[in-house]
């Protein structure tokens, strides 16, 4: 496969099994897919449909079974551990429902944590995209706190610098309001808008809420780890 220039992730009839003893369970059966860069795009299927192994495939948690994954231009299947760490570091961000921050370190050195994993920043560099990074979501009063002192949706207004403080082309989010009520939900997901529209990031992330979708300009449908038609 040659990966398209235009696109910041191409799969091609991509499956991902899973072996539990002699039974192989099939989680993405054959999916082929294309995100253009700068798309706002939602992954969109009911539990168990494989919306979250198709994003850690293409974040390269995960590898496929069968298939090729190619992001950024890199055909993921051919790259070593180490050259896929470099990748998810440089080039992807993950924000996740459950949030996943340091609960003992500040809504700030959470932020900061990718920056440091980089090792190619300055200090005050470092300090100041993260200042600016939490300015930007709405939490520049908000910075010192720890993650038991923040609301839910102040959380993943966290996880989402976090994310976005490396400047990633690919930001991948897994039911990024599943834990949010329906309008700090809305909030969450008008943020990532603006970031999208302001800065050029892609956003693809899973759902399966009607009003998140709406928000999207592109949805994805996974039926049994299937794209529908």
């Amino acid at each position: 496969m040659s990966p398209n220039p235009d696109a910041i992730c191409l799969l091609e009839e991509v499956v991902k099994e899973y072996h539990l003893g002699a039974i192989v369970v099939p989680a993405v059966r054959g999916v082929s897919l294309e995100i253009a860069r700068g798309e706002f795009s939602a992954i969109a299927g009911p539990s168990g449909s494989g919306k979250t192994t198709l994003l850690n495939l293409i974040g390269c948690v995960d590898t496929a079974t069968r298939g090729t994954v190619a992001v950024a231009g890199q055909v993921t299947n051919d790259l070593s551990d180490r050259e896929l760490t470099n990748l998810r570091l440089h080039t992807i961000g993950f924000i996740f429902q459950s949030f996943n921050l340091l609960s003992v370190l500040s809504a700030f050195d959470n932020v900061a944590m990718p920056l440091l994993l980089q090792d190619t920043h300055s200090a005050s560099e470092r300090d100041e995209r993260t200042a600016n990074m939490l300015s930007k979501v709405g939490l520049g009063d908000h910075m010192h706190h720890r993650p038991n002192e923040l609301s839910g949706g102040q959380r993943q207004r966290v996880a989402i610098a976090r994310a976005l403080v490396t400047r990633p082309r690919l930001v991948l989010a897994d039911e990024p309001t599943a834990n949010l009520d329906s309008e700090t939900g809305a909030a969450i997901i008008s943020v990532m808008k603006e970031i999208n529209e302001a800065d050029g990031t892609t956003f693809l992330f899973s759902t399966h809420d009607e009003s998140v979708m709406a928000q999207a300009d592109r949805v994805i449908h996974l039926v049994d780890g299937k794209v529908a038609e």
